[in-house]
């Protein structure tokens, strides 16, 4: 299928003083993500946004909690952004989080996880890991209902996210109900189709890949880890159902589908889909809706009367 019109609004959007993440400093990168954000338009109205610290060692790390209109006890999701481990943050993702929220009808606890290169990994694993403990702890002084949480992230955030739902299984909590996969890293490798078809022209690029994870890992062993590589983990079992959400024309694609059929064949329950003629960050109306959806069935959150 060829570009979908959203798809290439978006890559018509850069301009020609866009440089790719691996030909500027990480500050420049940092700067660029920023303004491309600030341009967005308004997010969607939610019922209140509260501004939060979350104790991590030698540090405290910012998130973000939206609340939807109404009554609660609300569901929780706690969502990581992407950013490749390097930029992103809080306002990156205001835009998405309040349609979250909305859609839904859950709390979203948006995690400001420290960034690498200053802080590789495991740092924003382990940041990621008490963001998601520190959401269950409080769920009742949040608003939320206290039943097991959800897990979600864009790319690098869903990489976050899936290492989370590990390490919740691997250390006894907190109790994670699912796990949303938006194009999610899963790999470090690129040898898979999809960096051959999608690695040069389609906004992310092989090159800014290798970029990133130069910039995560303090050694390029550690990419073999399972936390770093959660398609390298050697058993998937046990673990909460899985939305995973890649696009046709995005080079992580294929990490995508191979993680979500080593999910599936662990016994896991998984929704696949890929958007046809949709690039990497780019989805489109019916990736929303369907993580919407999904969201609700397994957190029992109620679909919203004004939609």
């Amino acid at each position: 299928m060829p570009l979908h019109p959203l798809a290439q609004a978006f890559i018509d959007l850069k301009g020609p003083d866009d440089k790719p993440v691996n030909m500027v400093t990480v500050e420049e990168a940092r700067r660029g993500f920023a303004e491309m954000a600030a341009a967005m338009p308004p997010g969607e109205p939610v019922g209140k946004v509260e501004d939060m610290l979350v104790p991590v060692p030698g540090d405290d790390i910012p998130v973000r909690v939206y609340t939807p209109v109404g009554e609660g006890p609300f569901p929780v999701l706690v969502n990581y952004h992407g950013g490749g481990w390097v930029v992103g943050g809080l306002d990156a993702d205001d835009f998405d989080c309040r349609a979250i929220t909305n859609a839904a009808r859950c709390i979203v606890v948006s995690v400001g996880y420290r960034l690498a290169p200053e802080n590789k990994f495991p740092i924003p694993v382990d940041d990621a890991y008490l963001a998601a403990r520190w959401a269950a702890d409080n769920s009742a002084s949040l608003g939320g209902d206290g039943a097991p949480i959800a897990v979600g992230g864009t790319s690098a955030g869903g990489n976050l996210a899936a290492v989370v739902a590990l390490m919740a299984r691997d250390k006894g909590g907190p109790p994670i109900a699912c796990q949303v996969l938006r194009v999610p890293v899963t790999d470090c490798s690129f040898d898979t189709q999809s960096y051959l078809e999608n690695g040069e022209d389609y906004v992310l690029t092989k090159a800014e890949m290798q970029c990133f994870w130069d910039y995560y890992l303090s050694n390029p062993e550690d990419g073999a880890h399972p936390y770093a590589s959660p398609l390298r983990a050697p058993d998937l079992s046990g673990l909460p159902p899985a939305l995973v959400q890649t696009a046709q024309y995005d080079p992580l694609r294929d990490e995508g589908r191979a993680y979500a059929d080593r999910l599936r064949e662990a016994g896991v329950p998984v929704t696949f889909r890929c958007y046809e003629g949709m690039i990497h960050m780019v989805l489109g109306p019916e990736a929303a809706a369907d993580e919407a959806a999904f969201l609700r069935e397994h957190l029992g959150g109620q679909e919203n009367p004004a939609r």
